[in-house]
């Protein structure tokens, strides 16, 4: 069984600041892709960042240079640092990893239970 539990949202006034933290546990052979996407009330779910096992990243456009994903191997986490929030970057935001479990021959996608984001104007 492979888990993902979030942490870090809360409530923050506009330009101020969050640190999410994702962890993956369980039976874990190897993770691949991780990410953080979000979902706002009455729209899609939409891909914020992610970082490859090498340390590669990718932003939507909406975030860049704004916020920094990061994560750390040992520990199975991922991170996502938010600066300069904005009113719109209210969310729920997910966690999302590609995970080879043990004794599988396949990797699969799974998600966190999501964390709350809201920024007040």
């Amino acid at each position: 069984q492979v888990q993902l539990v979030e942490s870090g949202g809360g409530l923050v006034q506009a330009g101020g600041s969050l640190r999410l933290s994702c962890a993956a546990s369980g039976s874990i052979f190897k993770i691949n892709y991780m990410g953080w996407y979000r979902q706002a009330p009455g729209k899609q779910r939409e891909l914020v960042a992610t970082i490859s096992s090498g340390g590669s990243t990718n932003y939507a456009d909406s975030v860049k240079g704004r916020f920094t994903i990061s994560r750390d191997n040992a520990k199975n986490t991922v991170y996502l640092q938010t600066n300069s929030l904005r009113p719109e970057d209210t969310a729920v935001y997910y966690c999302n990893a590609v995970i080879l479990p043990h004794q599988v021959s396949i990797p699969y996608v799974y998600w966190g239970q999501g964390t709350q984001v809201t920024v007040s104007s």
